[in-house]
């Protein structure tokens, strides 16, 4: 598969996640500057290694949810957790991952994260 195939279907798969006006505010969000990486965003995330067969969208929702929120990445946590939602994991699924957070990367981490996934599950 070439490219601009891998960036088309990532591009598709990255709408069909996140809904067409988040995924044009997020790839016009750096302009010509930031253009360069959302052309990587939607042919290797989401193209490649989220188009692959080995998991389900749901279990890799689970899974980017846990490592944002280890990794205090707030913006980013917030989007996936609408992503989640929109993938089919539930509320209880998502706290579930953010207990284990708290057990593996700390209270703080998953505290953070309780308040932000409340605020984007609105």
């Amino acid at each position: 598969m070439d490219m601009r195939e891998l960036y088309e279907r990532g591009l598709k798969l990255r709408t069909k996640i996140f809904g067409e006006k988040a995924v044009a505010a997020r790839m016009g969000a750096h302009g010509d500057f930031g253009k360069p990486l959302q052309e990587l965003i939607n042919t290797y995330a989401y193209g490649d290694v989220w188009s692959r067969p080995g998991l389900d969208n749901r279990s890799r929702s689970l899974a980017v949810i846990a490592m944002t929120a280890a990794l205090n990445r707030p913006a980013e946590f917030s989007v996936h957790v609408k992503g989640a939602i929109a993938n089919g994991c539930t509320p209880e699924e998502i706290r579930e991952v953010l207990l284990l957070v708290a057990l593996y990367c700390g209270i703080p981490a998953a505290n953070d994260a309780h308040r932000l996934a409340l605020e984007a599950m609105k």
